[in-house]
């Protein structure tokens, strides 16, 4: 680690007001293969001013390929990655900790996790969470079975369509969204907590389509492009960042978050984990933050 990084990491424990950060172990004995779920931070003794150097990690954890399972039962992911390499460079301690999506607001500012980091979606939401710039371009879309009649979006009248709960999709097809005229058109709108039961839902019969990001779609369809289709109308354009609290920490922690990812995109890790993920949809054309 060079000098550079090191004065980063003291300026900012003087301005969080923190100690120990220096000294604390590296992030990969966090995420090693194999290693078991984290347990959540106690409320009583978390605060949303008193990050330690400890950076709980909030995901969904059925949210491939940015946050998820692995086969060794470990978590993984894209956005688990970077926030490893950024752990790395400032000396903290990376705990992953899966959350219940629409609990991710009270978990966030009761102090419970440091941020959400999981394909979150800056757009609808920039009033409610001190972010980062985006970092990364993302699409909405519409996923059905392969012999469904639906080609394009107005096919999608009086269709029954679901999508994860809170999502960004679910917001953009709601009032207020940029296709609430197409929302209001389908036969039924209905949500859901995981996309992998919106999958056997879809497989089934139950429903006749799925809105959903683009690379979780990719993902879920793994080697069934037989069985399953996406669109080639988008429903939407947006951009992923890292949302804190919205306090001065908050703040001042997005702001070194990134300058991390800027970073780390002028030594090439960035491009190298797309590439990682890249038969999963993840590409580093969508990459959108500028390089230190």
């Amino acid at each position: 680690m060079s000098n550079a990084t090191l004065n980063r990491r003291q300026f900012i424990t003087a301005a969080l007001g923190i100690t120990g950060v220096l000294g604390l172990a590296a992030c990969g004995s966090t995420t090693s293969a194999g290693s078991s779920a984290p347990s959540s931070p106690d409320a009583s003794s978390a605060s949303a001013s008193s990050f330690d150097g400890s950076f709980v990690l909030g995901f969904d954890q059925d949210f491939p390929p940015y946050g998820y399972v692995g086969d060794d039962g470990s978590y993984t992911g894209f956005d688990i990655d970077l926030a490893k390499a950024v752990c790395d460079r400032e000396g903290w301690t990376l705990v992953p900790t899966p959350i219940s999506w629409s609990a991710k607001d009270t978990l966030l500012n009761s102090g419970q996790i440091t941020c959400i980091w999981n394909g979150f979606t800056i757009e609808s939401r920039k009033d409610g969470y001190a972010f980062t710039d985006p970092y990364m371009e993302n699409r909405q879309v519409v996923v059905v079975p392969a012999s469904s009649d639906v080609r394009q979006l107005s096919d999608l009248s009086g269709k029954n369509v679901i999508t994860q709960a809170d999502s960004a999709a679910l917001d953009v097809l709601s009032e207020g969204g940029s296709q609430e005229e197409l929302g209001k058109s389908f036969g039924n709108l209905q949500t859901i907590d995981n996309y992998n039961t919106a999958f056997m839902m879809l497989e089934s019969g139950q429903v006749d389509a799925i809105a959903i990001d683009y690379p979780v779609a990719v993902f879920n369809i793994g080697d069934k492009t037989a069985d399953f289709r996406i669109l080639d109308e988008n429903l939407n354009s947006e951009h992923f960042g890292v949302g804190f609290a919205k306090t001065d920490e908050g703040m001042q922690l997005a702001k070194t978050v990134e300058a991390d990812l800027q970073a780390l995109d002028s030594e090439g890790t960035v491009k190298e984990l797309c590439e990682k993920y890249a038969d999963q949809g993840v590409s580093y054309d969508l990459w959108c933050l500028p390089k230190a």
